[in-house]
């Protein structure tokens, strides 16, 4: 009866809120837009999985993608919800301001190593998963434990970027519709499973480009309106931004503070090649063009995209404080904190007309949902590949092959419910918790995650004359970040006032690469990679 009672009791609150009339977009309209979204995104699926639904599709989209669509699509992948609304709100930090760029300058230096060093040698191997790498160069334990690392590090990642957007997506729409945090969550992880479980990545990169364009859009079009309510041409707007108090990019005059230029750019490069080198979820994408050279002209392509696109972000940050300022905002309160990361949602949805409100909720939708989409296949994907070995079953006989396959695409369909209910789960979890120390520790799952497969593939990229004892290698990927851990909540004892900041990836990988050292022997052959 409970259940029941719910829906009655949504639905009586959707049709009072459709007869009230208010001068913005009210939460009925907005819940319509998402609806209408989705509802377009399923049918590209069902058009472009009507053919195929085979695991070959699945995970490599069969090998047949277009350089130029793969690019555009893995900006809507790489900016995620947490980038579209944190970035901008970030802006009006003083000590912070325009800082994130050096870490985009070097997230690109980042993105070239991947496409030169990386990208060569999965195409060489022919690799569905980039783990295959470590089980053909480590061993079969170092093989599990670097997927594990992924699959543990992307699972919490991506949930947590989900969990932001629903936040505020609840805070501005589903609580007037009085829809509790969980069945929100619910209905958002369940769209997403309803257009990627049949197609997969194939789906991902047609859906992933749709998203793009209304992320990108929805940059452009959030500075015209902003703009437009202030009163500025382009021209005044650049000069606005740029004499403001919001615009400082280079930071050199501290070498102990976390936004200090050399500390920023080297924690850009390393995390670039840790969480997009070392990640399936980005890699697979690449791996599904036709051959090295339209991967890397992706990779180039994608990189200049990526740098252009967040300078916008961060002129979107500075015109909003500016608006905020001139008309009185101010930044919105959670438990009594300032949360930075709900201006853009409090500007587009209460203080600007309808169209920059519909234009900021698909740019917002679709930086999160492109991240979690892709996020969600390539969970699967390598659930599927590095612990249920499906790409390396295959029979002689052909009527067997046909059944095997059929009942992997089902096992393959039951592995995309288990990841989407694992996802529902922390994210459920993170809302109980709701504490801010929490939240800036999971901002850091990176750092800890990552950092042990960069100690792993430098280890066998470069150390080509020894091995390693293959059951010792969980060990020292639990230890490295253990350390670390330590070392961070530590850090005023140890180092003074020296601020750790994104470098903390580089020292994990080192420590990595260590405990790898101490714990090899002399290879019996050379190994060649």
């Amino acid at each position: 009866m409970s259940f029941f009672y719910f829906l009655y009791s949504m639905f009586s609150n959707i049709y009072i809120l459709a007869q009230t009339k208010k001068p913005f977009m009210s939460p009925i309209a907005i819940l319509i837009l998402i609806v209408v979204y989705f509802g377009l995104l399923i049918f590209i699926s069902n058009v472009v999985s009507r053919k195929s639904t085979d695991n070959d599709t699945f995970f490599k989209a069969n090998k047949n993608s277009k350089w130029y669509l793969v690019a555009f699509g893995m900006i809507g992948t790489a900016i995620s919800g947490i980038t579209f609304i944190s970035v901008p709100g970030e802006v009006g930090n003083p000590d912070l301001q325009f800082k994130y760029f050096q870490f985009v300058i070097g997230c690109a230096i980042g993105f070239i190593i991947v496409a030169k060093v990386l990208l060569p040698l999965y195409y060489r191997m022919n690799l569905t998963s980039i783990y295959g790498y470590i089980e053909q160069r480590l061993g079969v334990v170092s093989y599990k434990t670097a997927a594990t690392i992924f699959l543990i590090g992307r699972t919490i990642g991506s949930a947590f970027r989900l969990y932001l957007v629903v936040f505020v997506l609840q805070k501005y729409v589903f609580d007037a519709l009085e829809i509790p945090f969980a069945i929100t969550v619910l209905i958002s992880l369940g769209l997403i499973f309803a257009y990627t479980y049949r197609g997969g990545l194939k789906t991902i990169i047609i859906t992933d480009t749709l998203q793009t364009f209304f992320l990108i859009s929805s940059v452009f079009l959030t500075i015209f309106f902003v703009c437009r309510s202030l009163d500025f041409g382009i021209i005044e707007a650049f000069e606005e931004v740029k004499n403001s108090n919001y615009s400082k990019v280079f930071f050199f005059e501290d070498y102990l503070k976390g936004t200090y230029f050399w500390k920023q750019i080297l924690g850009g490069i390393f995390v670039t090649i840790a969480t997009v080198g070392l990640d399936q979820d980005l890699m697979q994408k690449n791996l599904s063009c036709k051959n090295i050279g339209e991967a890397q002209k992706n990779m180039f392509t994608f990189t200049g995209v990526f740098v252009l696109i967040n300078i916008f972000f961060l002129s979107v940050g500075a015109l909003l404080y500016i608006y905020a300022q001139k008309n009185g905002i101010q930044v919105p309160m959670v438990n009594d904190v300032a949360r930075t990361d709900l201006l853009f949602p409090e500007i587009a949805i209460n203080h600007l007309s309808i169209i920059p409100t519909i234009v900021f909720l698909l740019g917002l939708t679709a930086a999160t949902f492109a991240t979690t989409d892709s996020a969600l296949t390539a969970l699967t994907t390598s659930f599927c590949v590095d612990f249920l070995g499906m790409d390396k079953k295959q029979s002689t006989d052909s009527n067997q092959q046909l059944s095997d396959d059929k009942k992997m695409v089902q096992t393959r369909h039951w592995v995309h419910v288990g990841f989407s209910v694992l996802m529902f789960v922390v994210i459920i979890i993170f809302n109980a918790i709701n504490d801010d120390s929490v939240v800036k520790m999971v901002f850091k799952i990176a750092t800890y995650t990552y950092g042990p497969l960069l100690g792993l593939y430098a280890f066998g990229l470069f150390v080509k004359s020894k091995t390693v004892h293959d059951k010792l290698v969980p060990l020292i990927c639990l230890i490295s970040p253990a350390i670390c851990f330590l070392i961070s909540q530590n850090s005023a004892a140890l180092l003074g006032d020296y601020v750790i900041d994104n470098e903390l990836i580089i020292v994990n990988g080192l420590i990595t690469f260590i405990g790898l050292l101490a714990i090899s022997k002399p290879a019996t052959s050379q190994t060649k990679f």
